[in-house]
């Protein structure tokens, strides 16, 4: 059991400040969240993240993940284009590409933000998942596509959070997570989703599909979506 625990800025991940380290192999931060707790591994950020923000000093054993990493790990599960352009998609497949878990756990991940108060775990902040982006057309799509590649190579995904989410996946909590498989789910649907995305051809090596959207149809990316949730929908539990 190898499980990796995926940190974000929703408010409540400040409840991961208590959970015992012995529960987690691997800790990853995105942006901002390595101020959660001290004992991360990796932090993982854009190419845009303010540098002054980033840690002043690193602990022994600790990274900081960039593009030059991130974006070969997930060009190796199709893409940006397929997978989404948000961070917490991309803490995902990284982390699934370098460390081939057996268990994904997210906390502060859920991408829902009220209209006024509090939005992050430190104040308040852009809400980066619900910019106009044709790669988010779907939150729930693209985590329904993260869950089921994980999956495909025997890691479960779960969401720790109780709060309202985009995430599709089981909630779980800290202190079971070695009770977690995988779900199955229909090959079938499966394959359709991805020779749906071959036909297609959407790739951007680099990961900067936003400087060549025009080869994209918002609508054929909507179309790929709903087999994806379609997929999702032919989940059983083990």
């Amino acid at each position: 059991m190898t499980t990796v625990l995926i940190l974000g800025s929703g408010p409540n991940v400040l409840d991961a400040r208590a959970w015992p380290r012995a529960r987690f192999d691997h800790i990853l931060a995105i942006n901002n969240a390595f101020a959660v707790r001290p004992d991360w591994d990796s932090l993982i950020h854009p190419e845009d993240f303010d540098p002054d923000r980033l840690p002043q000093h690193l602990e022994a054993g600790q990274s900081i993940v960039t593009a030059a990493d991130y974006v070969p790990a997930q060009n190796a599960y199709g893409g940006f284009v397929y997978a989404g352009g948000t961070m917490a998609f991309t803490a995902g497949y990284w982390a699934l590409a370098h460390h081939r878990p057996t268990c994904l756990a997210f906390m502060g991940c859920d991408m829902t933000y009220p209209p006024g108060g509090e939005t992050h775990f430190y104040g308040t902040g852009a809400a980066d998942p619900l910019r106009d982006d044709i790669t988010l057309q779907s939150l729930e799509a693209k985590s329904a596509r993260l869950e089921i590649l994980a999956a495909k190579q025997g890691c479960a995904a779960v969401n720790l959070s109780q709060d309202d989410s985009r995430l599709v996946f089981p909630r779980g909590d800290a202190f079971t997570l070695g009770d977690k498989a995988p779900r199955r789910f229909d090959d079938a649907a499966v394959r359709a989703a991805l020779q749906r995305e071959e036909t297609l051809g959407y790739l951007a090596p680099s990961g900067r599909y936003w400087e060549a959207l025009d080869r994209f149809d918002p609508a054929a990316l909507a179309d790929l979506d709903a087999l994806w949730l379609a997929a999702a929908g032919s989940s059983r539990d083990t």
